[in-house]
């Protein structure tokens, strides 16, 4: 159901006021830094070969199949696409790095950038299998959603295939709430596709944010580096707005 606010004159229900909000920054290129990995602007020179050798682990090619794009079957095409892309500012692209090792082992970008609604969405997920199933992997989306709401955005989007159970999945264990399906929402790779929706909005982040930081601190992780308490426990008692 739709947050009502008040009545219009006519008696109309009308949207609450946003008598403080004032519309966000556009998010900067700065680096985002965290314990198990570091988020730096995409650049083609110091991240193309580290991503592409990790993408290589993929042997079947199952990451690529919901992206609009790849697989690369050479590093210059992957890096003729990456300079295409990494030089914008919506999609704009941050390679993952590994702090333990130092390599680029996945890509994230913000895209569909709004600051007049204060919206914004996370997207172009792209995770090697060095970085998939890591306390890094979830780290790397806290990071980028904390950036997000620290601007002063509302509203923070998740959309992927409808087909795309393991996205789906991700989605809601950080915290996402399902909005529903967008049927024919586009064409990918000469295929249908419909869209589901999923959002995090700002009333949600402090209770989500503390959720993420129990998850991610070391007492959660044992001594062979597993979890002791899983984040889809922690943020479905997140309530939502």
């Amino acid at each position: 159901m739709p947050v009502q606010g008040d009545s219009n004159i006519l008696g109309q229900p009308i949207g609450f006021p946003l008598l403080d909000w004032k519309p966000p920054q556009f998010p900067s290129r700065d680096p985002m830094e965290g314990s198990f990995c570091r988020l730096e602007p995409l650049d083609p020179a110091l991240h193309a070969a580290s991503l592409h050798e990790a993408n290589g682990r993929d042997v079947e090619g199952r990451m690529w199949t919901y992206l609009p794009y790849g697989p690369f079957d050479t590093l210059e095409s992957y890096r003729a696409w990456m300079e295409g892309m990494c030089r914008r500012s919506d999609p704009l692209f941050y390679a993952i790095v590994d702090r333990e090792t130092g390599r680029a082992v996945g890509l994230a970008a913000y895209l569909r950038i709004d600051p007049a609604s204060g919206s914004i969405e996370v997207g172009h997920l792209n995770f090697s299998p060095l970085l998939q199933r890591t306390p890094a992997s979830t780290e790397s989306m806290y990071l980028m959603m904390e950036r997000a709401f620290n601007l002063g955005y509302r509203r923070y989007e998740w959309k992927c295939d409808a087909l795309n159970g393991p996205s789906r999945s991700a989605a809601q264990r950080l915290g996402f709430s399902f909005e529903g399906i967008f049927r024919q929402a586009t064409v990918v790779k000469g295929r249908n596709r419909d869209t589901a929706w999923f959002s995090v909005i700002d009333q949600e982040w402090p209770t989500l944010k503390e959720a993420f930081q129990r998850w991610l601190h070391p007492t959660n992780f044992d001594e062979m580096g597993k979890q002791r308490a899983r984040l889809s426990t922690m943020t479905a008692e997140n309530p939502r707005a």
